[in-house]
C-alpha cells in the first residue's frame, strides 16, 4: 500500500523548518556574529572583517532589510523552508530512508544554497576575507542542518520501521507525494 504526504504536513514541516532556521540565524548571525546594529562580534570585528562589509551591512542607508523591517525577511525565511519541504517531498522517496541520512542530505542541499549567496555577495562583492567568509558558511551550516531536522522529523515522522534499517521498497516509497493535479 502506498502511502502519501498531505499538503498540511508538508506546510507543517516547512514551517518547523523555517522556524528551525530562523532560530538558527539568532543565534549564529545575530548573537554570535554580532550583525545587529552597535555590536560587533565575530562577523563585524573591525580588526578581521573588511570595513567594506560592515559599512554596507551598519551604516550605509539603506541598512539590509533584516535590521529595517525584519519581519519581511523571517516571514521569506518561513517561506523557504515550505519550499525546501515540497521539493524534499519529491525528492526522498530516491534517498535511503532514516533520519539522520535524509537531514544530512537536505541539509547539503539547503547549505548549498546559503554558501553560494554568502559567496556571491559578501566574499565577492564586499571583499569579506575568507576566514570570515568560511565562519559565515559554517553558522550557516548550523542554520540549514537545523533545517533540515526538523523538517525531515515532521514530515517522515510516523513511516515504516524499515527507515530505521536504511531500507528501501515499501518504506522507501511511503514518502512518495500525492500527485498535485
Amino acid at each position: 500500500m502506498r502511502h502519501t504526504i498531505s499538503i498540511w504536513r508538508t506546510l507543517a514541516a516547512g514551517l518547523a523548518g523555517g522556524i528551525a532556521f530562523v532560530l538558527g540565524t539568532f543565534v549564529t548571525f545575530r548573537l554570535l556574529g554580532g550583525s545587529r546594529l552597535g555590536a560587533e562580534g565575530l562577523l563585524f570585528d573591525p580588526d578581521t572583517q573588511h570595513p567594506k562589509v560592515i559599512t554596507v551591512w551598519k551604516e550605509l542607508e539603506p541598512l539590509p532589510r533584516i535590521l529595517e523591517n525584519p519581519l519581511i525577511i523571517l516571514g521569506g525565511m518561513l517561506a523557504f523552508g515550505i519550499g525546501y519541504a515540497f521539493v524534499y517531498r519529491s525528492i526522498a522517496p530516491a534517498w535511503t530512508t532514516g533520519l539522520h541520512s535524509r537531514a544530512w542530505r537536505l541539509g547539503l542541499v539547503v547549505w548549498l544554497g546559503t554558501v553560494f549567496a554568502e559567496f556571491m555577495g559578501p566574499f565577492n562583492v564586499l571583499h569579506q576575507p575568507l576566514s570570515v567568509s568560511v565562519l559565515a558558511w559554517a553558522m550557516w551550516a548550523v542554520c540549514a542542518f537545523a533545517e533540515a531536522y526538523a523538517l525531515v522529523f515532521v514530515l517522515d515522522r510516523g513511516l515504516s520501521k524499515g527507515r530505521e534499517q536504511g531500507e528501501r521498497g515499501a518504506a522507501h516509497r511511503s514518502t512518495a507525494a500525492e500527485p498535485l493535479a
